[in-house]
Formats: structure tokens, C-alpha cells, sequence
């Protein structure tokens, strides 16, 4: 069964309803990104940090799958698929995407500040300044904030060196590491840039260009792929 390979980002789940950090010029709602998202943002104020977050979780869970996030659902029918993603959300595993491997880490799961490999999921809507971990430490939200290294990419550069198929959707392709991920792909692979804006990627061989949002464009790539299946 061929490998297909699908590295998501932001412009995903914008079609759900979500904001983005690129689209709010460093602010998110009321907060400096660099305020809540980095460790010394954590040190300097966990609480003001674990408010952000519960913010967005309602969000996210307020929020629904996409077309897009369906789309790519169903290739697990067809296809051997994971989904990279830099996203936090959880709507591709709510749309029924199976393999799915967060870059950033994940809104709705919590760590340890004692032990990064304990991670729980978060019951509700929110975590509280007092939440311990098993250890007795302030459990934290479970993302790779700004100036952390990402755990997970060794393993995403591996996924994409395996993929038959690549589809790379809704994202700006400008935040690394994770922007240099369609670099471990081979050059005879099939790749799609699924993006409603343009985006300069000249060094990518056997790239098609699909200038359309991901709730149009996925099931559009998605077609071509099993035309030539």
C-alpha cells in the first residue's frame, strides 16, 4: 500500500473557525504572543498562561472538522496515511484521521514541568494553577512553545522520507524546523502545495501548485491522486 504522507498547517483549521498567530500580527485576542508562549512567559506568569490556553481549548472545542480535515480522513481508506501537523488542535483525530503525529504539541493534553514524558489528556475545558502531575509538579500544556526544541521532529523527517505521496496543505512553509520537512521527501515523489497564496519554492521537484484554500483544494489533489491510482 503506497505511503501518503499529508503535512498540515494553520490554514486548516482557519477553515474551522480558528485564528492563527501569523494572521494576528503577534497578538491573540487580548495577549502578546511572547507573553503566554514561551518559558519564560511560563516563569514569569502561569497563571496569565494557563488563562490563554484554557481560552483557546474552549475554542478548539467549540470548533468542527472541516472539509478538508474529512478529505484527508478518508485516504486512510485508500492509502497507508499519517499527518504530520503543526497544529495543536485535535480535528484531524476528530475527523477520523488515524495516524496523526503534532509537531507542537497538543491543546488538550497536559505535561509535567517535572518529567516532559508524562503527558495526560485534560478532562474538560480546563487546566488549573494547583493541577499536579503524579510527581507533585504544576502540570503545563502540552506544547513546544516558542524557543523550545520540538521532540517530534526526528520522527516527522523519517515519516516524510517514507512517503509515495506528498501533500502539503495550509501552510506558509516559514516556521522551522518543521518548514524543512518537504526537503526529506525524494525528488521523484509526487507533492502537492495546497495554499490560497503564493508561496516560492523553485528547489522542489514534481511539485503541483493547487492556489486554493484546503476545503477546496484537498479534494481536489485527493481526486487527481485516485484518478492515477
Amino acid at each position: 500500500m503506497q505511503k501518503v504522507v499529508v503535512l498540515s498547517g494553520a490554514g486548516v483549521s482557519a477553515e474551522s473557525g480558528l485564528k492563527t498567530f501569523r494572521d494576528s500580527d503577534g497578538l491573540w485576542e487580548e495577549y502578546n504572543v511572547m507573553e503566554v508562549a514561551t518559558p519564560e512567559a511560563w516563569e514569569a506568569n502561569p497563571q496569565m498562561v494557563l488563562e490563554f490556553y484554557n481560552k483557546r481549548r474552549v475554542q478548539v472545542l467549540n470548533a468542527e472538522p472541516n472539509a478538508a480535515h474529512k478529505a484527508i480522513a478518508e485516504l486512510d481508506r485508500h492509502f497507508d496515511v499519517t499527518v504530520v501537523t503543526q497544529n495543536i488542535d485535535d480535528l484531524h483525530e476528530r475527523a477520523g484521521s488515524k495516524n496523526v503525529l503534532h509537531l507542537h504539541g497538543k491543546l488538550t493534553n497536559a505535561r509535567s514541568t517535572a518529567d516532559e514524558t508524562l503527558i495526560y489528556p485534560i478532562e474538560g475545558e480546563y487546566l488549573g494553577f494547583g493541577d499536579l502531575c503524579e510527581k507533585g509538579s504544576q502540570l503545563r500544556p502540552d506544547i513546544v512553545w516558542f524557543g523550545e526544541a520540538v521532540p517530534n521532529i526526528v520522527k516527522a523527517q523519517e515519516i516524510v522520507s517514507q512517503a509515495n505521496i506528498l501533500l502539503i496543505v495550509g501552510t506558509s512553509l516559514n516556521v522551522y524546523p518543521a518548514a524543512g520537512l518537504v526537503h526529506f521527501a525524494d525528488f521523484r515523489v509526487r507533492k502537492f502545495l495546497i495554499d490560497p497564496k503564493y508561496i516560492h519554492l523553485t528547489d522542489i521537484d514534481n511539485l503541483e501548485v493547487i492556489k486554493e484554500r484546503a476545503t477546496v483544494g484537498v479534494p481536489l489533489a485527493i481526486k487527481s491522486i485516485l484518478d492515477q491510482t
